[in-house]
């Protein structure tokens, strides 16, 4: 295509159509690129009670749906494809799907991340039905029931204390014998008298009629395996960054996140990267679109300083 966007978007979730919104608002051309719908990995959430404006809380779809018409009644395009590659070594970016190529002064990679799964028959399934990767999100239907967490690091942790204020029986299941989490989650983990540890342990299979009803649960030590019978099953086993589109042109943190501070700007001048693929401390959609606004401000500087 011959037109040069001022902007384009690859991702939209919430902070690429915040981004789009923002920058769209502001007199620029946008287009954003989205691979299957509006939302993200926040419109495969039900209900999110955790968005400010929201009372009764909101459909992670509807949320989406709403992103995306904000976005385009200030002009955004949007277009539905899979990104191919992408040429950001020139000072116009080259975006290419498999629908066709196009042209940008900027580009705001918003791809996002997703939980890491454990891989076992019926989790696709059970999704959102009693299997959930954000006790933020879906900790409030368990309030006085049994769930399992599984993970050791950091943010199992925090999910395993979250929802210890919440149900009535908590169990953390880890393949190690000791937490990965920092210090300061073992003592009050330890002291939760409703929490119980399962140190050298795997979730192997999950049981169900039409929700989540138990999960088999092996020692790795003895092979023994026992059934616990739960409500919810957490997994949080860390996220994988939609990342390896630009692992070449980009720096990624050991994790595979992109390397971007608070400014949103990336090793490469008029690239920036927004969301849960950015290198970051907490990843919720109220930060997000936070990541979204920045970035617009700071693109829209570039292009004033640049073209």
């Amino acid at each position: 295509m011959d037109k040069i966007y001022d902007m384009i978007i690859i991702g939209g979730g919430p902070s690429g159509y915040t981004a789009a919104m923002y920058a769209s608002r502001g007199g620029l051309t946008v287009l954003l690129i989205e691979k299957m719908s509006p939302g993200g990995q926040m419109g495969l959430t039900g209900d999110i009670d955790n968005y400010p404006g929201f009372p009764e809380g909101v459909d992670g779809f509807t949320l989406g749906m709403n992103m995306q018409a904000g976005a385009e009644r200030f002009g955004a395009e949007t277009v539905y494809g899979e990104v191919i590659s992408v040429d950001f070594t020139d000072k116009i970016k080259k975006v290419v799907t498999d629908s066709g190529e196009y042209l940008s002064k900027t580009a705001v990679i918003a791809t996002g991340a997703s939980p890491r799964k454990l891989g076992l028959s019926d989790e696709e399934r059970l999704t959102g039905k009693g299997v959930h990767y954000c006790a933020h999100c879906d900790g409030r239907f368990y309030k006085d029931k049994t769930v399992i967490v599984v993970g050791g690091g950091n943010s199992a942790a925090q999910d395993a204390l979250y929802l210890s204020r919440l149900a009535k029986k908590v169990y953390l299941v880890h393949r190690r014998d000791t937490l990965r989490a920092t210090k300061i989650y073992h003592d009050p983990l330890m002291q939760a008298e409703n929490v119980e540890f399962l140190w050298n342990s795997a979730v192997t299979a999950l049981h169900s009629e039409k929700r989540l009803n138990a999960v088999n649960v092996r020692d790795l030590q003895s092979g023994e395996e026992q059934t616990l019978e739960a409500d919810g099953l957490f997994v949080s086993i860390g996220r994988e960054p939609a990342t390896e589109l630009f692992k070449e042109d980009l720096h990624l943190n050991g994790a595979g996140y992109i390397v971007a501070d608070e400014t949103t700007r990336t090793n490469i001048d008029g690239v920036f990267a927004a969301g849960d693929v950015r290198e970051k401390a907490l990843r919720q959609v109220v930060t997000a679109v936070a990541d979204g606004a920045v970035a617009a401000h700071f693109a829209e500087e570039y292009i004033n300083e640049n073209f």
